[in-house]
């Protein structure tokens, strides 16, 4: 019995000890980071997040087979908690039960019904790992072996718990000292195997398996600590102070660019890792690897070198690496007195290009997939646009074509550079005035439309632009327009990394929007939609804005647009990343086509939460695309796929990309790309009559 006790007691007080250090150092090198502020607000959706997202694993389970898995590989290791204490209570007595439920029948069921399910799971962890093996799925990567030998080993250690648990409390209960019925049916089934060799030797092999059990524990623990299932203690925290309810839509943060606030170490975005956020060091300490990101991404998907999960993983690594720097250990004692040996010391590689690729780094859409797939809350695209805005601020290191667009949005109020002459040009074809302000907003005028670059100066977009205009018209619905007062919202600018001229572009928006008595805003740009909406007012502009898709949607719900029988055909809708995903409006469009009496909808694949980029978010629009397929393309052929006439979506960026694709796969006589309102419109044309059958031929 002492021999026990002191073999049990010392493994824990060393695996402690082990595990301690590491959380120690740890808790010390995230808290090292940048502040983060605003994130101890919204205790109830945290609080939501946690039951969900964490004991509810809703994620996860998005993923059937591996979600259940994991579901009850988490529940399982909870539960089990209690045969913990059960295992180091039988270190002292033998039969020890916990008091008030250590002889439960219920308690025992539970306990052995998880352990069971813990080891059918790993069977099915085992069969996935062989069938997606990471050595096809990662391309390269310096994480191959690591990687492969760190998930077996976890998963060998798992099994190691479960068995000796379950081979322990099947020799107790050949001596006689297990303390649950035949309801902990696990241990009395494998109680038979053992019950031939005597109750003296079950009492060897109770001893020899519960201190095993225990070693094994501590001894996870300690690989835990060590090791990428730190998420099992990080993950509840960094889903408690993610961003709720999602973290997309506006950028974590807004950086003050005014200049008299700017000295000479001040630095813009992110080139080293102490200059991350302590909930950006959260974040990369947190990943699971899972490849659930990765999955999702639209450049990864594309055959291009991004994969979230390596961005992610490589800062990891990198934070860690420069863990003495960062905890204000660079100055060694044997540091020389010779100054320029002592900036050489402190001198550092910056994330791009010496951990992060710059390929890597342009390569992101910005789409929001990776975040919204991750099961523990990481915030992938903050971190990429806080590079990039070192990159493009700091270095002036940017793809090249993406400085003319920049040098356009500065000196024209427009990516293309077309200038704001032609803002007004779209409303010429139609057969109403379209109000344009010049001093404030008249009383009888309920909205300012804001048209968007794409939308007043791009040939195709105009067209969704005029039939949105035209359906208001038709409702009854009294707007203005800008016109040339309109300028680019920003959001190219912002999304490259260029924060200066996104602010410089939002501030000027935001004092002319009121200075003419803006009350309510349509956009017929997602990306300016969500600028406007989301990240407007962390620069002082409040104002309330809709998407036309959410507008069409209500002016069909209250019965002032009623579509036609023009229409009849099949249809796809193509969620916006920036409408979708970002702002959660998925049911308003559908809504508007199911509206229509001879549309019928046929969904992609990927859609709605997990649809597809069409490649133009994150300034891509503007930037070459000479690696991998076109990421237009891929999503265009899934579109082609459903066989529908028509691809319908509520984007400009979006039709032309589709639109593009489209015409590349010379598909453009068979498949039309639509906006919402253009298709509802075409439903109110009068739909033209059957041609008249030939009559019967005469001839003998």
């Amino acid at each position: 019995m002492p021999v026990r006790i002191a073999i049990g007691l010392a493994v824990t007080v060393i695996a402690l000890a082990l595990a301690s250090r590491r959380f120690y150092w740890l808790s010390r090198l995230i808290r090292s980071g940048q502040p983060a502020p605003g994130r101890a607000a919204n205790y109830g959706r945290k609080a939501e997040a946690e039951v969900t997202e964490v004991a509810g694993q809703r994620k996860l389970l998005k993923w059937t087979v591996p979600g259940l898995a994991h579901f009850f590989t988490m529940w399982g290791f909870t539960i089990l908690l209690l045969t913990i204490i059960e295992a180091y209570g039988s270190l002292f007595v033998v039969n020890f039960h916990i008091p008030g439920i250590g002889q439960w029948a219920f308690i025992g069921f539970i306990e052995d019904f998880f352990a069971v399910a813990v080891l059918v799971s790993l069977c099915v962890f085992t069969a996935i790992r062989i069938k997606n093996a990471p050595s096809r799925k990662e391309r390269s990567s310096r994480f191959y072996g690591s990687h492969t030998r760190a998930a077996w080993a976890v998963l060998a250690m798992i099994a190691a718990v479960i068995i000796t648990l379950l081979v322990y409390r099947a020799a107790q209960v050949n001596t006689g000292d297990f303390p649950y019925g035949w309801a902990a049916f696990a241990s009395h089934g494998l109680a038979k195997v053992f019950a031939p060799l005597g109750a003296g030797v079950n009492s060897d092999i109770a001893t020899v398996f519960l201190i095993l059990n225990i070693a094994v524990i501590t001894g996870f623990l300690v690989f835990v600590a060590y090791s990428k299932h730190l998420h099992i203690f990080l993950a509840p925290i960094n889903v408690a102070f993610s961003r709720r309810p999602r973290a997309l839509g506006a950028l974590d943060k807004t950086p003050d660019m005014d200049m008299e606030n700017i000295s000479e170490d001040t630095v813009f975005g992110v080139g080293l890792a102490e200059q991350f956020t302590w909930k950006q060091m959260l974040d990369f300490s947190t990943c699971t690897e899972c490849g659930r990101c990765q999955s999702v991404c639209p450049a990864w998907n594309t055959g291009k070198p991004l994969s979230p999960k390596l961005v992610i993983m490589e800062l990891r690594d990198n934070m860690f690496a420069s863990s003495g720097r960062l905890l204000g250990h660079y100055l060694a004692t044997d540091t020389p007195d010779d100054p320029k040996a002592t900036t050489a010391a402190i001198e550092v590689e910056t994330l791009v290009p010496f951990t992060i690729d710059p390929d890597v780094l342009w390569s992101c859409t910005t789409c929001g997939a990776c975040v919204e797939e991750c099961p523990v809350d990481i915030e992938h695209i903050d971190a990429i646009v806080d590079m990039r805005r070192y990159e493009v601020l700091m270095e002036s290191r940017f793809p090249s074509e993406a400085g003319l667009m920049l040098r356009n949005i500065e000196n024209q109020g427009d990516p293309w550079g077309l200038g704001q002459a032609k803002r007004s040009e779209w409303t010429e074809s139609l057969d109403f005035e379209v109000p344009v302000v010049s001093g404030t907003i008249p009383d009888d005028v309920e909205y300012l439309y804001w048209v968007g670059c794409a939308g007043a100066l791009d040939e195709r977009a105009r067209k969704g632009v005029q039939a949105t205009a035209r359906m208001l018209h038709r409702a009854g619905v009294t707007f203005a327009i800008l016109g040339p007062q309109e300028s680019c919202s920003g959001d190219p600018a912002r999304r490259m990394g260029n924060e200066y001229l996104f602010q410089e572009q939002a501030k000027a928006n935001i004092a002319m929007l009121e200075s003419v008595g803006t009350k309510k805003v349509i956009a017929s740009c997602p990306h300016c939609f969500n600028t406007i909406k989301n990240e407007y007012p962390s620069l002082g502009g409040d104002f309330e804005v809709i998407h036309h898709a959410q507008l069409l949607d209500h002016l069909v719900t209250t019965g002032r647009l009623v579509a036609g029988n023009g229409y009849q055909g099949t249809v796809t809708y193509h969620d916006p990343c920036y409408l979708g995903r970002h702002n959660r409006v998925f049911d308003e469009p559908r809504s508007v086509l199911d509206s229509i009496p001879g549309v019928r909808q046929v969904e992609m694949k990927r859609c709605r939460e997990r649809g597809f980029c069409c490649g133009a978010g994150g300034a891509r629009m503007w930037m070459e695309e000479n690696i991998g397929k076109r990421v237009n393309m891929e999503r265009t052929d899934e579109a082609l796929g459903t066989g529908a006439d028509v691809v319908s979506t509520a984007c400009p960026y979006c039709m032309i990309m589709l639109d593009d694709a489209v015409r590349a796969n010379a598909k453009e006589d068979e498949v039309r790309v639509m906006d919402l309102s253009q298709l509802f419109e075409e439903s109110l044309l009068t739909p033209a009559a059957p041609a008249p059958e030939a009559s019967p031929s005469t001839e003998a």
